[in-house]
């Protein structure tokens, strides 16, 4: 039963490309705190902050290109901080964010 259990669990990220699968373990481990499972934005920590975290699949994210996008998460933007990852993960990570379009 744990297996079946487990197995269901995981399928989602069997639905993903590889990268893409990896982008979300890394997202989970890295981003997630701040900007939700979904991609959402955790809103006491827009509160904390004092800005606005947009979600992460809407048009206005999802219109910035990957080069854009790599670059916020190693360098940082606004009161982001930079995220420690190799470019490789960062690569991983913007393809689980457009996963997230709406």
């Amino acid at each position: 039963m744990r297996l079946t259990i487990t197995a269901l669990a995981l399928a989602g990220l069997f639905c993903l490309p590889a990268s893409a699968a990896t982008g979300k373990e890394l997202y989970d481990k890295s981003c997630k705190a701040c900007h939700g499972a979904q991609g959402e934005g955790n809103p006491g920590m827009a509160k904390m902050l004092k800005v606005e975290i947009r979600h992460l699949g809407s048009p206005e994210v999802q219109k910035s290109t990957d080069a854009q996008l790599k670059k916020a998460i190693l360098e940082g933007t606004g009161k982001m901080k930079p995220v420690k990852l190799s470019a490789a993960d960062a690569d991983a990570v913007v393809a689980f964010v457009r996963t997230l379009k709406k």
